[in-house]
């Protein structure tokens, strides 16, 4: 059969990754196909400089994302440049010339990628972005294919592994967020400005994603509650550990009485919990259905490798498209068409948390700070303090039985006012129905 040609626009990490898979790995697939999948064109600002794997040598480079995008050979386009602006011009260009696309933007997809499967599907071409989410595991496949047939009542997922690393180098070592933060730029898996990963907003464009794939409604990433780490110290680890938990950047959706329930927040979970054992800089998601009960998946949320394989994947199930000149295309959110998306408000959240005081010492302060919870109609679990030297400094833990995160809310609001407080509070809720 005819072979189907691919231009990559962007040699960055991911791209040069699925650039030396289509190359070392073209026979393979191949095979798979039936027909061969060939690299047409590529594209990068330094396109000159960069080292190419030799099978490229009579590939047609250029520095300019257009004249790959208007190549008459060139049948997909695979933007990997990412971010929310020449990467929205690329696929506009491509759209309108009626080429097919792949992506792993993760921020474009989720800020607008149902209005641009819409016109995707107007324009007869196909649209693909596996490699938006949780890099070499295949989530998307699984929420769009392999559990369709369920009813997603709950997801959770570990779906940024900068932080992930950062929260169990923390665990691991009792150091500080700051140091571990050093040692994750220094290894590249940090930024220069790490805030996109520690502050949770690349944890909430996936999260945006992957809802509207497990419960078919159109996200707004804004509408979610977010939450970074960058508060947590290793002394909450070793409350954590007290009350048999760890914790980890989860991100959360749930559907409830009143609808569906987002956030992305570092939480308390139990230790025995399969989520708990995710290490490093891995990812991993956890489904609840109706019907089919649990399920997991757990892999290498980012790297060359893992997500140029499934930029790959995504460009091999887009080329059988093409060959098959099927009319009928499956939606890369698993829906026909997204359902506007209500926010509920994160604060009608039920949960036990765990909130963490430093506190200048003197009598009266957890009589103080119970009172205030009383008021509330919040009542305590435990109280937990471990030995401190430093009265001026001393860390003690408060859990409390569930409460609705409005009223906890209110309480830590109040208790911000107490001059024997370091800093505010810090609370976290404990996830005890994974």
């Amino acid at each position: 059969m005819q072979e189907v040609n691919v231009g990559i626009i962007g040699v960055g990490n991911v791209g040069m990754g699925a650039l030396t898979i289509l190359t070392e790995n073209a026979d393979q697939i191949a095979l798979k196909l039936g027909f061969s999948l060939r690299v047409k064109a590529l594209c990068s600002p330094s396109i000159a400089s960069r080292n190419l794997p030799p099978a490229t040598a009579n590939i047609f480079k250029t520095t300019d994302w257009r004249e790959v995008v208007a190549h008459p050979e060139v049948d997909i386009v695979a933007e990997l440049v990412g971010g929310t602006t020449v990467a929205r011009e690329i696929i506009d260009a491509a759209v309108a010339r009626g080429k097919s696309i792949v992506t792993a933007n993760k921020e474009l997809m989720a800020l607008c990628g149902a209005e641009i499967w819409d016109r995707a599907i107007a324009a007869g071409i196909n649209l693909a972005m596996e490699a938006s989410v949780a890099g070499g595991i295949p989530i998307h496949s699984v929420l769009r294919e392999g559990i369709s047939g369920d009813r997603i009542t709950t997801l959770y997922g570990i779906l940024n592994g900068t932080s992930n690393f950062i929260l169990t180098e923390i665990e691991k070592r009792g150091v500080s967020f700051e140091e571990v933060l050093r040692e994750a730029q220094q290894l590249g898996y940090a930024e220069a400005d790490p805030s996109a990963d520690v502050d949770g907003y690349d944890a909430r464009s996936k999260l945006a994603i992957l809802s509207a794939l497990a419960f078919g409604e159109k996200i707004t990433p804004s509408d979610i509650y977010t939450e970074g780490i960058r508060r947590i110290q290793p002394v909450d680890f070793d409350y954590a550990h007290q009350l048999d938990h760890t914790i980890r950047l989860i991100c959360s959706a749930r559907q409830s009485v009143a609808g569906l329930i987002l956030s992305v927040r570092p939480a308390l979970i139990p230790r025995s919990t399969i989520l708990a054992g995710v290490q490093g800089a891995y990812n991993a998601v956890w489904v609840l259905g109706k019907y089919g009960e649990d399920t997991f998946y757990y892999g290498r949320g980012a790297g060359s490798a893992p997500t140029g394989v499934a930029v790959v994947s995504d460009l091999m199930r887009v080329a059988r498209e093409i060959r098959a000149g099927s009319p009928e295309r499956v939606s890369p959110f698993a829906h026909e068409r997204l359902g506007e998306y209500k926010p509920i408000p994160v604060t009608l959240q039920h949960s036990a948390y765990y909130l963490r005081f430093r506190v200048e010492d003197r009598p009266g302060i957890i009589a103080t700070l119970s009172r205030i919870l009383a008021d509330k109609q919040i009542s305590l679990e435990a109280v937990l303090q471990l030995p401190s030297d430093n009265w001026r400094d001393r860390p003690f833990v408060i859990t409390i039985e569930p409460a609705s995160e409005q009223a906890v809310r209110e309480a830590l609001a109040e208790m911000s006012h107490n001059d024997f407080l370091v800093e505010p509070p810090l609370a976290m809720p404990m996830e005890k129905s994974l």
